[in-house]
């Protein structure tokens, strides 16, 4: 009769667990953010003025990017070398766009500093989340460090990096912790591989950077590989490169 009982209230848990957190199988609550996942829509003030997300993104691919906090030394140098680097992502037909917790105005004042330190000329906008609405939405709340925390005691956010593809589709998720700064460069390379294999289909191998060989994709035959890459070499059955025509 006990063992009968606790089987009960079991049941009665989960009941009551599904219908708070499902509704006919769908999940009512925030999901986790998954390579593949949507990224979220939301509208924003930002440094340069309100902006819808996907509205923002357009045809392009959008790198999101958080930064723990305005008038930081690490996120000073972190966004002088995305300002830097803008041209290159524009080349991709990519758009930058940062977050913090700070408002608009804390916003321009610092993009004075942070031009002034680097040379750069920041251009790109920053979104404005004092209340961290986009910031859950993107899981990008710092929960390790308590340190990293406003002058209220609530978190602040993580160093996150989101690619983000014309779709709207997340090809990419990066966290790092406030202690890091973040390498651009690897940012910008892994652009380049996903473009660079949603294009030819091909995969990237260790270290790839462009101009150096591709792997064939496991999903293309030795017979189609002739034709899409006349120099492609076999290594091993499940390893094959080839070089990439200069575009």
């Amino acid at each position: 009769m006990r063992d009968l009982n606790k089987l009960r209230a079991t049941r009665s848990e989960l009941k009551l667990f599904f219908k708070k957190y499902k509704v006919r199988g769908k999940m009512t609550e925030k999901k986790t953010l998954r390579l593949g996942s949507t990224a979220p829509d939301f509208t924003a003030e930002t440094s340069n003025g309100p902006i819808s997300f996907h509205e923002y993104i357009g045809n392009s691919w959008a790198i999101l990017f958080s930064h723990p906090d305005d008038f930081t030394p690490v996120c000073t140098t972190e966004l002088g070398a995305f300002a830097k680097l803008q041209p290159e992502f524009e080349k991709r037909n990519t758009k930058l766009i940062g977050l913090s917790a700070n408002g608009t105005e804390s916003h321009k004042a610092w993009i004075k500093d942070i031009d002034e330190i680097t040379g750069s000329q920041l251009t790109f906008p920053i979104i404005a989340d004092p209340e961290r609405k986009i910031a859950h939405a993107y899981d990008m709340i710092d929960y390790q460090d308590a340190t990293n925390i406003d002058d209220k005691g609530v978190q602040l956010t993580i160093r996150s990096v989101f690619i983000i593809d014309p779709s709207k589709k997340i090809r990419l998720i990066l966290s790092y912790p406030a202690s890091t700064g973040r390498n651009t460069a690897e940012v910008l390379r892994v652009l380049d591989s996903l473009q660079t294999g949603d294009k030819h289909r091909v995969t990237t191998p260790i270290n790839w950077v462009p101009g150096d060989d591709v792997i064939v994709h496991p999903s293309v035959s030795n017979e189609e590989a002739k034709t899409l890459f006349p120099k492609f070499r076999i290594i091993k059955p499940y390893l094959r490169l080839t070089p990439l025509e200069k575009q």
